[in-house]
């Protein structure tokens, strides 16, 4: 009888085995799909795109598309200003988020709870679109590389994320028997907790990178003249113009507008294939990160 229950349970986790497998590789593939889809698209006919061709494989193979985009000078400054707000500001984020979670996570800090909680409340209420906008002018940040910088140094999200990590991912015994060899806290912080965390600086430094890299709507906002201006909104623009060249470019618009098909593709790659070769090298500390906080035996 007891033989029987095991081989039927020994049944039942191999089909739960063969239908959690499938549902990963069919989540995967709808994930997926979209991005090769994109990918493909970029590098074909765009008569066969419109066409509905371009299914699994490049069709026409062209390079045209990324042509129109790469002879743009204006992309070149785009990408530019985009890897300078992504590098910098991201080592300003790590630089304030850490110092504030590591302080706040000490319980002998008192009133870590009050100042936790006015860092939660800017999570759910803030000033609004005009009234950041009139501070920043106040400030002389419009039209300046600091908007992209200073005003947005932290993220609350992340700076919870570090605070627990600070609480349970170091054990405090480590930090006792610091204070009786004499490690004041700043001491501490720098040469113990900081090596300790490569981990979630790894995740949390991609966060942030990954937030420059995408953010548009403070040059759209805050950006004036084009040596400002991030590569997001340098690309809109690229695109935007080609658009409008070949609605109004009479006789070949018709390939014109097929070609700026191309383009969109293109844009898309062009804009995060930095961040597609970066991952893999942060891809051991990211899955370390993001056990921060699960149940380890």
């Amino acid at each position: 009888m007891a033989k029987r229950k095991e081989e039927n349970m020994l049944i039942v986790s191999r089909g739960f085995s063969i239908f959690n497998s499938f549902f990963c590789v069919l989540v995967f593939l709808i994930v997926a799909y979209p991005l090769y889809y994109v990918l493909i698209a970029s590098f074909s006919d765009p008569m066969m795109v419109s066409a509905g061709k371009v299914v699994f494989w490049p069709e026409g193979f062209t390079l045209k598309g990324y042509e129109m985009v790469l002879e743009e000078n204006d992309l070149w400054i785009g990408y530019r200003n985009t890897i300078f707000y992504t590098v910098v500001g991201t080592l300003i984020n790590i630089a304030v988020t850490f110092p504030a979670a590591y302080a706040v996570s000490r319980r002998e800090f008192m009133p870590r709870r009050v100042i936790m909680l006015l860092f939660v409340f800017t999570m759910f209420f803030n000033g609004g679109l005009i009234p950041t906008y009139m501070l920043m002018r106040n400030l002389n940040m419009i039209n300046t590389v600091w908007v992209f910088l200073l005003p947005f140094s932290l993220n609350v999200y992340n700076f919870i994320i570090v605070r627990s990590f600070f609480e349970t991912g170091i054990p405090e015994e480590l930090h006792d028997a610091a204070q009786l060899d004499g490690c004041g806290d700043f001491r501490y912080f720098m040469t113990i907790a900081m090596p300790l965390s490569r981990a979630i600086v790894a995740v949390i430094g991609l966060y942030y990178a990954v937030a420059h890299w995408n953010d548009y709507f403070t040059g759209l906002l805050y950006a004036r003249d084009l040596c400002y201006k991030p590569l997001q909104l340098v690309l809109r623009e690229i695109l935007l113009v080609a658009q409008s060249s070949s609605q109004t470019g009479g006789t070949g618009s018709g390939y014109a507008i097929l070609y700026v098909i191309s383009m969109k593709y293109s844009i898309i790659i062009v804009s995060t294939i930095p961040l597609m070769i970066i991952y893999p090298f942060l891809q051991k500390y990211f899955v370390a990160g993001m056990m921060v906080g699960a149940v380890k035996e």
